[in-house]
């Protein structure tokens, strides 16, 4: 009889217990059964080719057993034994150009049957070299990347809306104690790392003391809580942005080193509720979170040429004027003239063929 509770004890227990390794993305390989098929073909091709040469100068060989030149039988049993290397004697090359054959012809033909047959020991014995060497250059030239912590629901999304801007994968890091969810985030050529996120020796694996921002979409509070705190303790430039379920843990996370907090349960409920109030109204605010298409919104700075402007006549749709650390609305007065330092968060159409670069206008594509 199970206690309650003792499952998620159970599961918390085989996260510290996870060894945590770093994945990089791999290139699709063909199925074990069917590589092993393609040796046995190539063997078998190799052994019918050395067959063939003997016998077609089976003038030049003796057997032992039998007087005259060798048969086709004699001819596939000396190969056979000969490119296993087992080599009985029985059967030898007797002539200079059966020799000569031997030297030139049956011996490479000998190796290569060999290398195909050991090939899967050869690169299993390779593999991890390359790995090694694929792992230290990863390390040494990953700098201001990305690192995801989660790779669920929320942690894909994110990721998704800040490769719109253009970030690219070799920029990111995954970090997921479930093997599945870093299987997935390698497949779509992401850089993994297996293991408990809490624990700063795993976030050390994913560089975290070098990334420029880290995203922390873990499935609870608690655990948000104490990544966050682990990675604003290795890295103390790095905006941290984190989400919660709850909004009463969103100061906490705050305190705990994060620069934002998003509530995705309170947010899921203000927008179901604003559904209900006015359904057009939510229909423009989904329009804004899905990034890329529609209604987007953007941080850009202000251009010399908009110094001194009103943000409330300006062609750009401006919503708020980010003056320092104050984040100011469009019709505050502090902000009628625009300053050089300004930033402006605005909202901007784009469509499938435009490029939104972050803190940037949208650019057209070339």
């Amino acid at each position: 009889m199970k206690l309650p509770g003792q499952d998620a004890i159970a599961r918390e227990a085989d996260e510290h217990l996870t060894t945590y390794r770093v994945e990089l993305p791999r290139k699709i390989v063909e199925r074990p059964i069917r590589q092993v098929g393609k040796r046995l073909s190539l063997a078998l091709l190799v052994l019918l080719l050395t067959i063939v040469v003997v016998y077609v100068d089976r003038d030049g060989y003796r057997d032992a057993g039998k007087d005259g030149p060798v048969d086709l039988i004699a001819a596939a049993y000396y190969a056979t034994v000969t490119l296993s290397t087992t080599g009985y004697g029985d059967i030898t090359p007797v002539s200079d150009s059966a020799r000569l054959v031997n030297i030139f012809v049956v011996t490479p033909l000998r190796v290569i049957f060999l290398i195909i047959l050991v090939g899967t020991t050869l690169e299993a014995l390779t593999e991890r070299s390359r790995e090694e060497w694929r792992l230290n250059r990863w390390r040494s030239t990953v700098r201001d990347h990305t690192v995801v912590i989660g790779f669920g629901t929320k942690g894909r999304t994110a990721l998704q809306t800040v490769s719109a801007t253009g970030l690219k994968k070799q920029q990111v890091v995954v970090v997921d104690s479930s093997s599945k969810a870093i299987d997935a985030a390698t497949a779509e050529g992401y850089v993994g790392v297996i293991g408990d996120a809490t624990r700063s020796e795993v976030l050390k694996r994913a560089e975290v003391q070098r990334a420029a921002q880290i995203i922390v979409a873990t499935q609870r509070d608690d655990t948000a809580v104490l990544v966050t705190l682990t990675a604003r303790q290795l890295n103390r430039k790095a905006k941290i942005v984190a989400a919660v379920r709850e909004e009463e843990n969103a100061p906490l996370l705050k305190q705990s080193g994060a620069d934002a907090v998003v509530t995705s349960a309170s947010a899921a409920g203000r927008l179901l509720g604003l559904s209900v109030l006015s359904p057009a109204a939510s229909m423009v605010l989904e329009d804004l979170i899905q990034k890329g298409s529609g209604l987007d919104i953007v941080e850009r700075p202000v251009t010399r040429a908009e110094v001194g402007q009103d943000p409330r006549t300006m062609d750009d749709l401006v919503v708020s004027v980010l003056r320092g650390h104050r984040v100011l609305g469009y019709d505050d007065p502090a902000v009628r003239e625009l300053e050089l330092t300004d930033r402006l968060i605005t909202i901007v159409r784009t469509t499938p063929d435009t490029k939104v670069t972050p803190h940037t206008r949208p650019l057209p594509q070339d």
